[in-house]
């Protein structure tokens, strides 16, 4: 398909068009916010992978650790950014989401200029579509085990005091913790693709908890809100 030529839905965005995408599918419209790194060497060597024809993957957006901003494919349009996975029960997350790539190799912080310039692009993209923060997640959150960005460097809660993505809980905890519980509890936040149940941990603490290691505790119930519920 050829490059959109019309530019870029955000002010302020370079457009720099990618031949990677095409029509959302079943009349779908963007309900999600998938968020990456690049896990490259440079913004530069990211944006020519993200319009390569012969790669075939895309997002909507690039942010490099300068703060630039460029936008690929318009945000009508379904990039090709998220892969194979879910999210409350719904497959195809790429007819559904905007996907904004993080100039960052996942095993540092995110630099003070690419958060703000993330942070004005999400207000836009948010209030385009009517995204709310809930529906702000990461490429581990829909994948897990097989996607780990945005990493355990990136600050949700930057985010979260600003309502542009949900904080961590004060869901109900269980007497005795056991996985069969903690995938209900996920499930109705949100995991519901097909995990083992370590990487299932995984994923949640990189949203929620980055910082905690080890066996399934309370404290990994209580990060997935009062929606996480048990039966």
């Amino acid at each position: 398909m050829a490059a959109d030529p019309r530019g870029a839905d955000q002010p302020g965005a370079l457009w720099h068009p990618s031949p990677n995408f095409g029509p959302r599918r079943d009349g779908l419209k963007p309900s999600l916010i998938v968020l990456h790194y690049t896990a490259m060497q440079g913004a530069q060597a990211a944006l020519e992978r993200l319009c390569d024809p012969a790669a075939e993957v895309s997002a909507h957006y690039l942010i490099g650790a300068d703060g630039t901003l460029w936008q690929m494919v318009a945000e009508e349009h379904r990039a090709w950014h998220a892969g194979a996975g879910a999210w409350h029960g719904q497959a195809d997350i790429n007819s559904r989401s905007i996907g904004i790539e993080l100039d960052n190799l996942g095993s540092h912080p995110f630099s003070a200029p690419q958060m703000a310039a993330l942070e004005e692009l999400m207000r836009g993209v948010m209030q385009r579509w009517d995204i709310p923060a809930p529906g702000v997640i990461g490429h581990s959150c829909m994948a897990p085990g097989r996607k780990f960005d945005p990493g355990p460097r990136f600050d949700w809660n930057r985010l979260a005091r600003q309502g542009l993505a949900a904080g961590p809980g004060k869901g109900q905890v269980p007497r005795t913790p056991s996985f069969e519980q903690f995938r209900k509890a996920a499930a109705a936040a949100g995991f519901t693709a097909e995990a083992e149940d370590e990487a299932l941990l995984a994923a949640v603490r990189l949203r929620f908890r980055p910082w905690a290691h080890g066996p399934l505790t309370p404290s990994d119930f209580a990060a997935l809100g009062p929606d996480a519920l048990y039966a």
